[in-house]
């Protein structure tokens, strides 16, 4: 009887000792949150991870794409650092649809530097201060005009015209006096003029 006693608060210690249940191992696990990825763009997939740290911010609200109801413009540069991250440049309807989508490149939006240096050479604050300051300029009033294509205009003809460039839209725009266009530079002198196409229903490149 007296070893009986002795062996039952063994026992009792080994019970209490078990490992961890798989259950509970599980539950732990499951509780990590998912990452989120970053949706595609709409010109070619996105090279900087969508987790590293927004360097600057442009955002601004103008009529785009209906009349009455500004679109949101926005720019965000992410990366490592503003000389070689990469700036996702969108435009959101008012209803909260993404009607474009295009990732800058940190010497897109540097190259045009050249025309304002005074000298062969610039440090990296000014080069720096030139591509914030081309970001908070992004969205300025003057790269918005109305209308997109003036009724006077005549189509270039191909080898002026950019590529992919729709002469149908571009007629309709021509008949539209309300409808607006947003122009920016890429690189040195590729400047590029965009506007909503009632016709085709998405954003359209005119010449």
């Amino acid at each position: 009887m007296r070893a009986f006693l002795l062996f039952s608060p063994l026992l009792l210690a080994a019970a209490c000792s078990s490992p961890t249940s798989d259950s509970a191992s599980a539950t732990a696990t499951s509780a990590t949150p998912d990452s989120v990825a970053e949706p595609m763009d709409t010109a070619r997939p996105a090279a900087v991870d969508a987790q590293a740290d927004t360097l600057l911010t442009a955002r601004s609200r103008h009529v785009f794409s209906a009349p009455g109801s500004p679109d949101a413009f926005s720019l965000v540069m992410r990366g490592a650092s503003v000389l070689t991250g990469e700036a996702t440049f969108t435009i959101t309807s008012a209803s909260g649809q993404v009607i474009f989508r295009e990732v800058l490149s940190a010497p897109d939006l540097e190259a045009a530097m050249v025309y304002e240096m005074k000298g062969p050479t610039a440090t990296q604050a000014e080069r720096e201060a030139y591509v914030r300051r081309r970001i908070q300029e992004f969205f300025a009033d003057k790269n918005f005009r109305r209308p997109a294509v003036a009724s006077s205009a005549t189509f270039p003809d191909s080898t002026e015209a950019p590529a992919g460039t729709d002469r149908t839209a571009w007629d309709d725009l021509r008949r539209r006096p309300d409808a607006v266009a947003f122009q920016y530079l890429l690189g040195k002198e590729d400047r590029h003029t965009i506007a909503w196409s009632p016709l085709r229903k998405q954003v359209v490149r005119l010449p």
